[in-house]
């Protein structure tokens, strides 16, 4: 959420920032003002009448005691409850409106963030060259059934559309990845998180998924109950909500932590022929990187993020860019995000693994998630995440960069403790 005091102080600034997201919300930023105003008029009216009640209020013992006529105050008094009970319902009113408008407004770009879309995004580096192959290489379908990895018809049959199942060595090379990754982040000292799936809506809130976007996930309705949760879409939406409604100790941040979820998405796949497989999909396994941390340590803390991930594609072998993602095309509630991006031979472009992402306070000012800092001033921590990593672009990346010309695929030498071969060949 963005701060109201900035928007009060300088909201050209706001409106401008704003802008380069390709969104126009000048009329929204205006009305949160003028709201505002009459929250502010309205709060000192509220207080000004509670002040005369409790005036008042010490005058009856008074008048008691010195055994005068107390009916004239009480009369008083109750023509006051009865206008601060209403004051307070207005006041109330004027808070929902206020707040329905902040939830409006999208975290503010940074200030070096380049405006536009996605088409403005920059590739900051690129990691080795692309492979080149003196056969003619497949597309990571053919591969993994060839290879008895992935079973696509038997998903589509029993999950549809955006399914898959992995199996024999596809399933031991997802667990692998897996243990990879998160072994790795053990070691840089991160705590491992098992969250629920399914999470209540202040999750999605604190996250900045809701309002805005609450049709992009699946919603699950408990028929006896009026208990209503959703299917986590990232293991950030639970993550960034562990200290909601808390405050912290300076000596408490950094906070880190990882986990490892499946991820639910309603998006479905394009379907068109270079994007089937894996490429896009319902369900996908992921590994997730959160941080909170104080305000003057989140630069260093996304750097490390970023890091962090890249060093785990590099680790893997594979061809990958790092491009820094424009205003438009960072999600609603993050001020700045670097996009790692693999290279898939067979459909020529480059797929996203690993989304770094800074919020700033947007998060932590959802989820009223607090530090004391050194002079004992409540602050609002500063929340990041990054993938680290999804594997459904992983794996296919993988299984096309590191193809054979009989069919077969090198294992990356990271992979190989973990699977106990060197090669998957194809099946007789």
């Amino acid at each position: 959420m963005v701060d109201i005091k900035l928007i009060r102080d300088n909201p050209d600034y706001v409106k401008a920032a704003i802008k380069k997201r390709e969104m126009d919300l000048d009329s929204v930023v205006d009305e949160i003002l003028a709201v505002d105003k009459e929250r502010r008029e309205a709060t000192g009216a509220v207080e000004s009448k509670k002040a005369e009640q409790n005036a008042v209020s010490k005058e009856i013992p008074k008048i008691k005691k010195a055994g005068g006529d107390a009916s004239e105050v009480l009369a008083k008094m109750k023509k006051l409850s009865e206008e601060i009970k209403e004051a307070d319902a207005k006041l109330s009113e004027i808070n929902d409106k206020q707040q329905e408008l902040m939830l409006c407004l999208p975290n503010l770009p940074d200030e070096d963030v380049q405006a536009g879309g996605k088409e403005q995004n920059i590739p900051d580096h690129y990691f080795k060259e692309k492979p080149v192959f003196d056969f003619e290489p497949k597309n990571h379908v053919d591969l993994c059934e060839s290879l008895g990895m992935i079973d696509y018809q038997r998903g589509a049959k029993i999950a549809g559309n955006g399914a898959w199942i992995y199996r024999g060595w596809g399933a031991r090379m997802e667990w692998a990845i897996l243990n990879f990754f998160i072994n790795e982040h053990l070691a840089d000292g991160y705590e491992l998180i098992l969250p629920p799936h399914m999470l209540n809506y202040e999750c999605g809130y604190v996250a900045g998924q809701f309002p805005k976007f609450g049709d992009e996930v699946y919603w699950i309705q408990n028929p006896t109950s009026t208990d209503k949760k959703f299917m986590l879409p990232t293991a950030e939406t639970a993550l960034v909500n562990l200290h909601r409604d808390e405050i912290l100790t300076a000596d408490e941040l950094p906070k880190k932590y990882i986990a490892y979820t499946p991820c639910y998405r309603r998006e479905a796949g394009s379907y068109r022929s270079e994007e089937r497989g894996m490429i896009r999909g319902h369900q996908f396994n992921k590994v997730e990187m959160v941080q909170y941390t104080k305000p003057e340590d989140s630069d260093a803390a996304f750097k490390e993020l970023v890091g962090k991930a890249e060093r785990l594609v590099q680790e893997l072998g594979l061809h990958y860019r790092l491009s820094r993602l424009a205003a438009g095309d960072c999600s609603f509630s993050m001020a700045r995000t670097y996009d790692i991006e693999v290279w898939i031979p067979s459909m020529g472009i480059y797929k996203e693994v690993s989304s770094a992402s800074n919020a700033r306070s947007y998060q932590a000012r959802r989820g009223n998630v607090k530090f004391r800092d050194e002079n004992k001033k409540l602050q609002f921590v500063h929340t990041l995440n990054a993938s680290g990593l999804a594997t459904s672009r992983v794996l296919p990346a993988i299984v096309e960069q590191y193809q054979n010309a009989d069919g077969s695929v090198t294992v990356p030498e990271v992979l190989r403790k973990y699977m106990g071969v060197d090669v998957i060949k194809p099946q007789d």
